[in-house]
């Protein structure tokens, strides 16, 4: 790509698709903004890649102090603050968290600005008459899957929430919320066409872009996360089989590499546009020994406890800090770099997640041995002795609580999965009510922002904020 066409577009970009910015643009304005993004391949291409740079810098993704994976790992009991009383993220430890709390505020902003984004993009391809229609469909699947993807997250957190499929901005801020199923709807119907339009390759060579098994990948989660079991089942087989793409890799210290043949998708530290080339969890979460001043972030001690000893994922994945007496999220090993070729990329969706996925699907329909064998996969990786040896018989409710654990010490430090499955699967208050004299069960779910309520009458509140 030519380098002067890229800085064009980039320029462009936030008068393309920041929300509050398009009401001051004159329409004539807007139209030829419009009419250059799409007026070719290349230039339409650019925009979408301009998305997934604001991927890594939005808040809810970026992996930085106010995303999801921080945020809702507090939230879980996998991440806990080193100075708890410094930081309005304590909140998140704590469940107490207040209407106005700012980071709140930035989960929920930049994951609507990056769905206005997406509908702009949505809206320039089907108008356009100058892009091919395989580049057409191909940024089309890409962009409907990052709104899925946003949409995923939003809904998990607050529950109902507005849903915005336009760009008119007038009739969007006075939305109301809609139900959480209608907002599954709309992700399913999003990565069904994703999955049909988008090819199997990845665009650029590099898993920072989204192809049809990525598309693929969270229509799995989404199947299992409203109880679709078949679904759930079928659609991570497809992903599995994909062997001659992906695979469980044995060395855990591969995984979170650039472009390793476990990432089904990652970010790029190129989208911060900056000489910076580690990835946001890394300069977060490891605890430098000669910086450690600098560190916010430990695991729970009572988490890392639950380790077997021989488990090579606490070997590899667990840092430790003598002077704090701390543990840290080592998945990632670069702390600070501005070197090329960068050597780890944000890690969003994995294939041990998809082989937990199915075992999980497989295990609620009865399917013991399947599910056995595939969180066998995992844990032989780990290095941990198979359930297929030392527990053939083990009954379904068993399993299914051992497919759980096994979630939390495998996917652990990413994207809030703990906080989620505890969730979903009506555990939080089992988990949090006994030790958390802040816990109540209305916790479950985030606060609507109080300052997006004092901008929209018509945002009704969460139970018990």
């Amino acid at each position: 790509m030519k380098p002067i066409r890229y800085i064009t577009i980039l320029l462009l970009l936030p008068l393309l698709f920041s929300c509050e910015d398009l009401i001051e643009v004159n329409p004539p304005e807007d139209k030829l903004i419009q009419d250059v993004v799409f007026d070719s391949d290349e230039t339409a291409t650019s925009a979408m890649d301009g998305i997934y740079n604001q991927l890594f810098l939005a808040e809810f993704s970026s992996g930085q102090r106010s995303s999801v994976t921080v945020l809702s790992g507090l939230s879980g009991d996998n991440i806990k603050f080193i100075n708890p009383n410094t930081s309005t993220a304590m909140q998140f430890e704590q469940h107490e968290i207040l209407p106005d709390n700012n980071r709140n505020l930035e989960i929920w902003a930049s994951a609507y600005n990056v769905i206005y984004m997406s509908n702009s993009l949505l809206k320039g391809l089907q108008e356009s008459r100058n892009i091919s229609l395989e580049v057409k469909a191909q940024l089309e699947g890409e962009a409907r899957f990052v709104r899925a993807f946003t949409y995923f997250y939003l809904t998990n957190m607050y529950g109902d929430v507005p849903l915005i499929l336009s760009i008119n901005y007038e009739e969007n801020q006075l939305l109301s919320r809609n139900s959480s199923s209608e907002v599954y709807d709309a992700i399913i119907a999003d990565l069904k066409i994703a999955s049909e339009v988008l090819s199997p390759e990845y665009r650029t060579g590099e898993r920072t872009r989204i192809n049809k098994y990525a598309s693929l990948a969270l229509l799995s989660r989404v199947y299992l996360y409203l109880e679709d079991w078949q679904m759930a089942e079928t659609i991570s087989s497809e992903v599995i089989n994909e062997s001659g793409t992906y695979e469980l890799l044995d060395d855990p210290n591969l995984v979170f590499l650039a472009n390793s043949r476990e990432a089904i998708w990652q970010l790029s530290p190129i989208g911060a546009g900056g000489s910076i080339t580690q990835t946001n969890e890394g300069s977060l979460f490891i605890i430098d020994p000669i910086f450690s001043f600098f560190a916010s972030f430990k695991l729970n001690e009572a988490f890392v406890e639950k380790f077997e000893e021989q488990d090579n994922r606490l070997v590899h994945w667990v840092g430790y800090n003598e002077g704090m007496n701390a543990s840290f999220p080592y998945k990632y090993k670069v702390w600070s770099s501005n070197e090329f070729p960068i050597l780890e990329y944000s890690m969003v969706l994995r294939l041990a997640e998809q082989y937990l996925i199915r075992a999980e699907a497989n295990a609620e329909q009865g399917n013991l041995t399947e599910a056995i064998n595939d969180l066998d996969a995992i844990r032989s990786r780990a290095g941990l002795d198979l359930i297929t040896d030392t527990n053939p018989d083990i009954g379904q409710e068993d399993l299914l609580s051992t497919i759980l654990n096994e979630r939390r010490m495998e996917l652990f430090a990413e994207w809030g999965h703990r906080w989620f499955d505890l969730k979903r699967t009506e555990k939080a208050n089992t988990v949090f009510g006994p030790v958390n004299p802040y816990w109540e069960p209305t916790d479950v779910l985030y606060p609507i922002p109080e300052d997006e309520r004092s901008k929209n009458s018509n945002l009704s509140q969460n139970p018990g904020y």
